[in-house]
């Protein structure tokens, strides 16, 4: 974990100020929030952005609103430099309230390059970002949501499954361990994450998925890394979940 990058945005001419932050595999900024919204993006590499028990991952074709005051954190899961605008709420004419995926085709990304530059004049400037706020579209993918347990019980199960998505022991196995009936830990999960545990088991499984496959990994590996039989079972529970299939969540913008 590392401090949050400094949460005061430059003024500047326009709506946008563009930042950039290296992060190395595996390194994350601190919970924090901003005063203005952000999209943030990668060139290249693989971004995870979690607000609260909610979780993103970020390859080069997609993007994340995060409103002003919203508190999160950024991740790397492959060497990655992220690429924060920074969008003045009183001056933006975007103004969604939520966090929200958005497709990055080649037209952005190179327009988030342009305004990165420090020689481009105020009328450049402001032409540019009247375009890229133009080319902002909501994705129709929904996050993964992995609520975190409480209950040492629970948090137990919930340890072994993320340590291992692929782990293929029963609902009932799981309570063996812990020491409770299977009817206990049933209502023990439903209560501590408002899931099931084959949901809440799903969800882990899909956001390790996710980040296999944008690191370039086929979907017949990924599929057995997380516990799947077959691919098509791992297809279905993607597209069931997420809303959409694998490749149009990482390849579409």
């Amino acid at each position: 974990m590392i401090e949050a990058v400094d949460t005061a945005v430059p003024p500047g001419v326009g709506v946008i100020v563009v930042g950039h932050f290296p992060l190395a595999s595996g390194q994350w900024i601190s919970p924090h929030s901003h005063t203005h919204h952000q999209l943030a993006w990668t060139r290249r590499g693989v971004l995870s952005v979690a607000v609260a028990d909610t979780y993103w991952v970020l390859p080069p074709t997609r993007a994340l609103w995060l409103p002003a005051g919203v508190v999160h954190q950024t991740g790397a899961t492959r060497d990655a430099v992220l690429c924060s605008l920074y969008l003045n709420p009183e001056r933006c004419a975007v103004n969604w309230t939520e966090p929200t995926a958005v497709g990055v085709d080649g037209l952005l990304a190179h327009l988030i390059a342009y305004l990165a530059r420090e020689d481009l004049a105020d009328d450049a400037r402001l032409r540019a970002e009247a375009v890229v706020l133009d080319l902002l579209r909501p994705l129709p993918a929904m996050p993964i949501d992995v609520p975190d347990p409480v209950d040492e019980r629970v948090r137990a199960v919930a340890d072994a499954l993320l340590a291992d998505p692929a782990d293929p022991r029963s609902l009932e196995a799981h309570a063996r361990a812990v020491g409770v009936s299977r009817r206990t830990l049933t209502r023990l999960f439903a209560h501590d994450t408002g899931m099931s545990f084959d949901r809440w088991r799903t969800q882990v499984r899909l956001r390790a998925a996710l980040t296999l496959l944008a690191d370039g990994q086929p979907v017949s590996r990924v599929a057995h890394a997380v516990g799947y039989a077959t691919p098509s079972a791992f297809l279905a529970a993607f597209r069931r979940t997420v809303g959409t299939s694998p490749g149009r969540y990482l390849n579409d913008s």
